[in-house]
């Protein structure tokens, strides 16, 4: 398990992982509390199933991965699993939602909906905390010290 909560010591991941936390935060209140105008859990399961033929476990699944994995992200914890959440998420909302509506981002209302050019940011940031770990500041680091690294390797 030293796998899963090893990290190093850099800023870098700090700031990845808390940026990424605190911009998929509020996605995940607007579908978990119902904050920023959002439908809270069960409207957001009702429309998940009606709009995209989502089953309502996975919705859940979307709802942890945006909400509690973000404020995983932001205290560092569970750094790797949080980051896979938010991963699979993104992947799915690229390919249930965003696809056809090419890459870019609505910028000017002329598309129909949003492209997928913020979901890439979101993956690519995702995979560096999945291989990296959480950086500096992270309960990760806490649960596995720098000092259990170098004993591990001896």
């Amino acid at each position: 398990m030293e796998w899963f909560f090893r990290t190093d010591d850099t800023w870098q991941n700090l700031i990845v992982r808390v940026s990424l936390g605190a911009v998929m935060f509020p996605h995940g209140a607007m579908k978990l509390l119902g904050w920023f105008g959002g439908s809270g859990v069960s409207g957001t399961v009702a429309a998940f199933s009606q709009n995209f033929h989502i089953p309502p476990f996975l919705t859940l699944l979307v709802i942890a991965a945006e909400s509690l994995g973000a404020l995983g992200l932001i205290a560092g914890f569970a750094t790797r699993l949080c980051a896979f959440g938010i991963f699979c998420d993104m992947l799915g909302a690229i390919y249930l939602v965003h696809w056809p509506n090419g890459f870019f981002m609505n910028w000017f209302g002329k598309q129909h909906g949003e492209g997928f050019e913020y979901h890439l940011l979101v993956i690519g940031m995702s995979l560096a905390l999945m291989v990296a770990g959480g950086g500096r500041f992270s309960v990760d680091s806490a649960i596995c010290p720098k000092s259990f690294h170098n004993r591990i390797s001896l």
